[in-house]
């Protein structure tokens, strides 16, 4: 496994290669956008944030869904990373941005091998975050996402997506 990051190019590629359509990648490059913002926000305020990681690890974010649209395209798409040997800090990206984070219970009723399914870094928890603010390929409130899987009666995914909006928020300076 390489350390190296991909280029924005090589990354744009990468899912094209993988068979992921041209809504998904939009989806990515929207998710690319707006996870770079707020990683240029908290570097202003002076956290130390590897932004070329947030962007590449955001439009590496969905190519599992190059096989399927189920909440499993984390774990599929951190095994397709994994196998063309992109960075660890990129699997992980791509395996911990789903739902606010998978806990080990939701994992291991999902069939997941035993891992680390919540955002454990600040870039994670940026691309995690943008991801939940992005429909197709715009912007939409957090709040929608969070109604969304309330309704879908995913109470632990909206609590998580609630506390992840509350902490990038608290460390961008910005109040509810």
């Amino acid at each position: 496994m390489s350390e190296k990051l991909p280029s924005r190019q090589e990354a744009l590629s990468f899912l094209s290669r993988n068979g992921c359509s041209a809504k998904v990648i939009k989806h990515c490059e929207a998710v690319a956008a707006c996870a770079v913002e707020i990683a240029w926000k908290l570097r202003e305020k002076g956290l130390n944030i590897d932004v070329d990681l947030v962007e590449i690890g955001a439009l590496l974010h969905d190519v599992g869904r190059s096989r399927t649209h189920s909440v499993n395209h984390a774990v599929v798409g951190a095994e397709i990373a994994k196998k063309a040997g992109m960075p660890e800090k990129v699997v992980n990206i791509i395996k911990r941005h789903v739902g606010g984070g998978i806990t080990q219970e939701e994992a291991e009723n999902l069939g997941w091998p035993k891992d680390v399914y919540t955002p454990q870094t600040l870039e994670e928890k940026i691309v995690c975050y943008a991801d939940k603010l992005t429909g197709d390929a715009k912007q939409i409130p957090i709040e929608w996402t969070m109604t969304q899987l309330s309704k879908e009666h995913k109470n632990g995914a909206a609590e998580r997506v609630k506390k992840l909006h509350e902490e990038i928020r608290s460390l961008l300076g910005e109040t509810a």
